[in-house]
């Protein structure tokens, strides 16, 4: 395993935080190596860790930007192992504690963000800066980097959770959001109940109805236990919003050998479910707590199918958890793979940023043309009839407004278009052929998606389980692989024609 970082590093003598992540990966069992650059785009430096890269069960980077040349190569794509990205933070710790951001912007940027373009894994932060004794003879107190045995702790345990897989043990989760019964495993553009079972090789015809129907029972004394672990914090504030727990909970849950294929539980009330979805500051109740302290026991990685769920929405820090965060508290080490639509890298960010996920992305449905409607169909012919009469015919030009405007008030298009009675026919055709013109140039989605049907998505699913690395794409995150479409035949518009957001995974040596 390499550990890299900047140079400057070792010559100011400010090496504190990369030896005590190499000392905490060797005590979890982990052969941790540093290797330092001035800059990972350094000349030459590719070439020379190229050799260094077979074998590697994984690569802790604490260097900061993106580290793609012209070319969109880094020096690490020589490597089928993860890549983890590290932060840091040049802000005081205690900066760090009261600030719900988590990361300041420029540490966002430099830590966070420009490295997710070469689909790192983010494990937070792991140092702060800190101002040693002040120098009598130089009257000058220095600034350097001051490890956290905490957060250096929790980002080793996800570091060994990932280069401990493959996987024997999936949990796939899907989402209960807006939650009503017919868009139960609700996933934007996904067919979650399918793609679950392609993923598992499980009939999905009557998983719907079994996730209604099944319940898996865990005791109150076996939450009480593991409630126990979590900070005392974020007991208290469970406790006062939600008051004590019930006696005993059943999750929506069945198993397929070691696997479990189980549906999120509401965060709080049913009834302020759209409010809540996204609430950053609601506490979750007993119920949903204690599905995930469940889990923890039941699985070697997580599958969270489709966009998106209520975990990495639950309040704390932005970027850069702590203990008291609640994803991180309920998520721990667990590894995350989110399949996840493309064209919703904003969410899909979230996940990564707060759950430290994989996010494999996955095409929108494709698009079909649309059509007249057949209500409308009169009126197309008699706008093309106007057309022709137009500036050759007066009398049947004015006699075929009349007829147009009749037609488009007996269809409510003029309702939809706000045209009043009154609307000069300069305003109102020109109106509504536009309309009509639109409507027949427009496009719609056509059905649901179906993950692993498309080129390369089921051997990206199958690395991220292995934990392996899924490469990147040019646009940043890692991919599941190149796809044109999501069925035979179906094709798509340049714009949509994009690699997919994801993240990176590998194996244990």
């Amino acid at each position: 395993m390499l550990v890299s970082f900047y140079r400057s590093y070792l010559t100011a003598a400010d090496l504190a935080p990369v030896d005590a992540m190499i000392r905490a990966l060797r005590a979890a069992g982990l052969a941790a190596t540093g290797v330092f650059a001035p800059s990972l785009k350094a000349p030459g430096f590719a070439e020379w860790l190229a050799p260094h890269l077979p074998g590697l069960v994984a690569v802790v980077n604490l260097t900061a930007f993106s580290a793609r040349d012209d070319a969109g190569t880094t020096p690490f794509d020589g490597t089928d192992c993860p890549v983890f990205q590290v932060a840091l933070s040049t802000a005081p710790r205690a900066l760090w504690a009261a600030e719900e951001r988590g990361l300041s912007a420029a540490d966002l940027a430099m830590h966070v963000v420009l490295p997710e373009v070469d689909g790192r894994i983010f494990l937070g932060a792991i140092s702060f800066k800190q101002a040693q004794d002040r120098d009598p003879d130089l009257q000058f107190a220095r600034l350097v980097h001051a490890p956290d045995p905490d957060r250096i702790a929790a980002a080793v345990a996800r570091i060994a959770a990932w280069t401990g897989l493959p996987a024997t043990r999936r949990t796939v989760v899907l989402s209960t959001y807006p939650g009503k019964t017919h868009q139960l495993a609700h996933a934007v553009g996904l067919d979650a109940l399918a793609s679950c079972g392609a993923m598992l090789g499980i009939p999905h015809d009557d998983l719907g109805q079994r996730l209604m129907a099944e319940r898996i029972h865990w005791p109150l004394s076996a939450y009480r236990r593991a409630l126990a672990r979590l900070p005392q914090r974020l007991r208290d504030d469970l406790f006062a919003a939600w008051g004590q727990p019930p006696d005993g909970f059943r999750f929506a849950a069945i198993r397929h050998g070691a696997d479990l294929i189980a549906l999120q539980p509401e965060r709080a009330e049913v009834q302020a479910r759209a409010d809540d979805y996204h609430d950053l500051t609601r506490t979750p109740r007993h119920e949903y707590v204690a599905f995930y302290l469940w889990l923890r026991a039941q699985a070697d990685v997580l599958i969270h199918m489709g966009a998106h769920g209520t975990l990495e929405w639950l309040p704390g820090k932005s970027v850069a958890l702590s203990d008291e965060c609640w994803p991180q508290a309920l998520l721990a080490d667990l590894p995350v793979v989110y399949p996840f639509i493309v064209n919703d890298p904003g969410e899909a960010a979230q996940a990564k940023r707060r759950l430290s996920a994989v996010t494999l992305g996955h095409l929108p449905p494709p698009l079909a043309d649309s059509a007249v409607p057949e209500n409308l169909a009169h009126l197309e012919r008699l706008l093309d009839e106007y057309s022709t009469a137009d500036g050759l015919d007066p009398r049947r030009r004015d006699r075929l407004i009349l007829a147009i405007r009749d037609e488009a008030r007996a269809a409510g298009v003029e309702t939809d278009l706000g045209l009043p009675a009154d609307a000069a026919p300069a305003e109102a055709i020109p109106l509504i052929d536009r309309f009509l013109c639109d409507l027949k140039d427009s496009r719609f989605g056509d059905g649901l998606h179906v993950y692993g049907t498309a080129p390369g998505e089921t051997e990206g699913l199958a690395r991220a389980l292995a934990g392996r690395r899924v490469a990147p794409g040019p646009s940043g995150s890692p991919r599941a692989g190149d796809r044109t479409c999501c069925r035979p035949g179906a094709t798509f518009s340049p714009s949509i024609r994009a690699p997919c957001p994801v993240a990176t995974p590998t194996p244990r040596a």
